[in-house]
């Protein structure tokens, strides 16, 4: 029983020893728990909505208070001219818009009867459908409080457009979110292990004798994967529209440019990565378990940002795929050019720089 015992305690000890094991057994449960706990819920809350009141009486007010009241909504804005409905979703300021037409009050007194037309950002089809259901609910609250003091019944009806997506296709919102995925893991796995494998091969030596400097064997290393992830963009963005029937309404070269820059990106995470991993298992550790969760749970992809709380909100600007996936969504779904995603671009563009400084830094420290 003693000899048990003290085996016993020789595992705890190789436990306490091994930080990654750790990390595993004690921290990732509690990551896990409160990023699942916050980001997985069915409802969509705190959503930008705007509002073009035409009517401007007493009964649309008091509909816009009641829309403002409710959790699922978040008064963003008040528009004065249809023109700018199209400018609010182009520029992701509003997910819904609701429009209310001239003498609705009126229209209530006297026809007992009036409309309201809800538009939604449909790119996401699901939130759009979640976020209608939520408006036109509270619209039918409405119509039974105000019809509850009146002999007569009034009946509000809404009118919903769904702009972008019509047909509410999933594929619409998959197949950024795909994209986002799939580079970001694919290219940061595969450059991730490249330094450290040389190191295990026992070829590093090799290349420190070659007459290349070092920010040339780093960038050397990119290239490959960045023709090969070239090939992965062209494959699915025909798949995209041939297969998935999701078309690509703005610039194609647009399009492709900022896939590649992602690119450039999450290869410049792998080299870092690399630089900072002593075996290629921690490296793949890195790459999979610290990636793969955050990109699903945390770029807007699966879940709305919104309706995480503010920690979670300020963590996702963290995240590239968040930007790309927002990019991708303008680009290819709302035909958006490079004056709606110059703010997304700047940042990958300085995420990557960063990351391939630290990594050739981080290099040529090691190889002195």
């Amino acid at each position: 029983m003693k000899q048990f015992i003290v085996f016993i305690k020789k595992e705890f000890h190789h436990i306490f020893r091994d930080k990654r094991t750790l990390f595993i057994l004690l921290v990732m449960p509690v990551v896990q728990i409160i990023i699942f706990g916050f980001a997985l819920t069915n409802e969509v809350k705190n959503s930008k909505i705007a509002v073009l009141d035409i009517s401007k009486d007493a009964g649309s007010q008091s509909l816009i208070a009641e829309i403002d009241a409710s959790k699922y909504f978040e008064l963003e804005k008040n528009l004065y001219s249809y023109k700018q409905i199209d400018e609010e979703f182009r520029k992701g300021s509003a997910r819904l818009v609701m429009v209310i037409p001239r003498n609705f009050n009126e229209d209530l007194l006297h026809f007992n009867k009036a409309t309201v037309q809800l538009i939604a950002d449909a790119s996401d089809p699901n939130v759009a459908n979640t976020l209608t259901n939520y408006a036109s609910a509270i619209i039918r609250d409405y119509q039974k409080r105000i019809t509850d003091n009146h002999n007569l019944p009034y009946t509000i009806t809404p009118e919903i457009k769904m702009l972008y997506n019509p047909q509410l296709n999933g594929a619409f919102n998959f197949v950024p979110g795909v994209m986002a995925m799939v580079l970001l893991l694919i290219c940061t796995l595969m450059t991730a292990i490249t330094i450290v494998k040389e190191k295990e091969m026992g070829t590093m030596e090799i290349l420190l004798v070659s007459p290349l400097r070092p920010q040339m064997v780093v960038l050397a290393k990119a290239v490959p994967y960045l023709a090969l992830s070239i090939v992965n963009i062209v494959s699915i963005l025909l798949l995209s529209v041939n297969v998935l029937e999701v078309p690509v309404n703005g610039s194609l070269v647009l399009l492709l440019l900022e896939s590649i820059l992602f690119t450039l990106m999450s290869l410049s995470l792998g080299l870092l990565i690399s630089s900072a991993s002593e075996s290629q298992q921690s490296a793949m550790f890195i790459s999979l378990v610290a990636l793969f969760l955050p990109t699903v749970m945390l770029s807007g992809f699966m879940f709305p940002i919104e309706n995480m709380p503010l920690t979670l909100q300020l963590i996702s600007n963290i995240i590239p795929a968040k930007w790309y996936y927002n990019i991708v969504r303008a680009v290819m779904i709302k035909g958006i050019g490079i004056r709606a995603v110059w703010k997304e671009t700047l940042i990958l563009a300085g995420m990557t720089f960063l990351f391939l400084a630290i990594a050739i830094k981080r290099f040529k420290i090691r190889l002195a």
